[in-house]
C-alpha cells in the first residue's frame, strides 16, 4: 500500500498590530525561528510573507501537531519584534506598490523576467504534498485528481477584499496569480515521460530554468516523490488547513486504490475543469458547479457531499476521518472570505477585518 505521506507548506502575512498594514519583518522572524526549526521557516520573494513547511508526516495527526507548532512558533516570534501573522489568501488592504522585495537573487530574476506581474504577486497559499513513490502512478492521479480541485478550492476561498476593495470574488487570489505564466489547471499528460519531455522542451529554450517554475495548481513534484496540491487560499484556521490536507490525502488514495482495481475516475479536459475553478473563484460554496457526468448544473455544496461519500472508504485507513469531519463545519459556518465579508458588513471596517484574521489565525493552538 502506498504511504500517502504528507507535507504542508503555509504562507502567512507579517502585519503591524497598529496599522494593520502588511510590514516587512527584515528576515528577523526567518533567522530567529531557522534557530528553532531549521530550514522550516522561509523567506518568500515579498518580504511581508513567511513560508513555513511541516516535516514529512505520516498522518493528518501528525500534520496537525507541526502545522500548530509552526504557525505557534511563527507567531511568537514576530510578537517578539512588534508583529502579528495573519493567514488568508490576500490582505484586505495593503497596496502591493508599497513592499520591498527580498534581497535574493532568485528573486531579483524572477521580477526582472515578471516584472509587474511578480511585484503585484501579493498572494498567500497552501500547498499540501501527499507523498506517491512511483512517478508513473503519480501522473496518473494528477490526472485524475483535476476534476475536484475546484470543489476543494471552493471550501478554501479566503481572499475576497484586494488593495482596499470588495472584488466581488470569494479568492481573488487565484485572479492575481493568473498573471504569471504556467498557473492553473494543468492539461492531461498521458505518460510520466510526456510530462518529463515538456519539462525539458521548456528547459533547452530557456523558458525556465528549473522544474519548480511550473506553478500550476496541482504538479508532480520535480524533487520530491509527491504530488503537489496548490490551489487553496491561506485557511484562516488550523482546522481548515487540516480538512483540506485530508481531503487531497484521501481522494490521492481513492484514485490509487480505483487504479489497484482496474479502474479510473473520467478524465476531463483542462477546459471543462476551468469552468468549475472559475465558479469556486466567484461564488466559493455558494454557487453552483458542473457536474460534467450529469452535464447539468448542481450546488456546490451537494458536490461536496458527493466528494466526501466518494472518499468515504479510504478514510478510516488513513485515520482521518475526524480531520475531514471539519469539512462539514465549513458548510455550516462558511469558508474563511463568507467569515471576512460578513465582518466587513458590520461596520464597513478593514482593520476589523484584519483584526479577525489574525485572531483566527491563533485560534485553538
Amino acid at each position: 500500500m502506498n504511504e500517502f505521506t504528507l507535507g504542508v507548506e503555509e504562507e502567512f502575512m507579517v502585519i503591524d498590530p497598529v496599522t494593520r498594514e502588511l510590514k516587512s519583518h527584515e528576515q528577523k522572524i526567518v533567522d530567529s525561528a531557522q534557530k528553532i526549526h531549521e530550514d522550516q521557516v522561509k523567506a518568500e520573494m515579498h518580504q511581508a510573507v513567511v513560508e513555513v513547511g511541516t516535516h514529512i508526516c505520516k498522518n493528518t495527526q501528525e500534520a496537525r501537531k507541526e502545522v500548530s507548532k509552526l504557525r505557534t512558533t511563527v507567531a511568537q516570534l514576530a510578537g517578539d519584534i512588534g508583529l502579528r501573522i495573519g493567514a488568508a489568501g490576500t490582505h484586505p488592504f495593503s497596496l502591493w506598490q508599497h513592499q520591498l522585495i527580498t534581497d535574493h537573487p532568485r528573486y531579483f530574476e524572477i521580477v526582472d523576467e515578471m516584472q509587474e506581474a511578480a511585484r503585484s504577486n501579493l498572494i498567500f497559499g497552501l500547498h499540501v504534498h501527499v507523498g506517491i513513490q512511483s512517478r508513473d502512478m503519480a501522473i496518473h492521479i494528477a490526472n485524475q485528481v483535476r476534476y475536484f480541485l475546484p470543489h476543494v478550492y471552493a471550501l478554501s476561498t479566503n481572499s475576497p477584499f484586494w488593495e482596499g476593495r470588495n472584488t466581488g470574488f470569494k479568492s481573488f487570489r487565484t485572479k492575481v496569480f493568473d498573471k504569471f505564466p504556467r498557473t492553473g489547471i494543468p492539461d492531461y499528460f498521458s505518460s510520466i515521460e510526456e510530462y518529463d519531455s515538456y519539462i525539458k522542451l521548456l528547459v533547452k529554450t530557456n523558458c525556465i530554468d528549473n522544474a519548480k517554475k511550473i506553478w500550476w495548481d496541482i504538479r508532480v513534484h520535480p524533487f520530491f516523490e509527491t504530488i503537489e496540491f496548490r490551489i487553496c487560499d491561506c485557511p484562516m484556521l488550523v482546522d481548515e488547513t487540516i480538512a483540506f490536507t485530508a481531503l487531497f490525502q484521501a481522494l490521492c488514495a481513492k484514485l490509487y486504490k480505483l487504479r489497484q482495481q482496474n479502474m479510473k475516475f473520467i478524465t476531463y479536459s483542462r477546459a471543462l475543469i476551468n469552468e468549475n475553478k472559475w465558479r469556486a473563484a466567484r461564488y466559493g460554496i455558494d454557487g453552483k458547479m458542473i457536474d460534467f457526468g450529469k452535464e447539468m448544473e448542481v450546488n456546490t455544496r451537494s458536490l461536496i457531499l458527493e466528494l466526501l461519500d466518494f472518499v468515504d472508504d479510504v478514510v478510516d485507513e488513513l485515520g482521518s476521518r475526524d480531520d475531514l469531519q471539519y469539512v462539514h463545519k465549513i458548510l455550516e459556518h462558511g469558508t474563511g472570505a463568507d467569515r471576512q465579508l460578513a465582518i466587513y458588513q458590520q461596520n464597513s471596517s478593514f482593520v476589523d477585518v484584519v483584526d479577525y484574521i489574525t485572531s483566527q489565525t491563533l485560534k485553538g493552538l
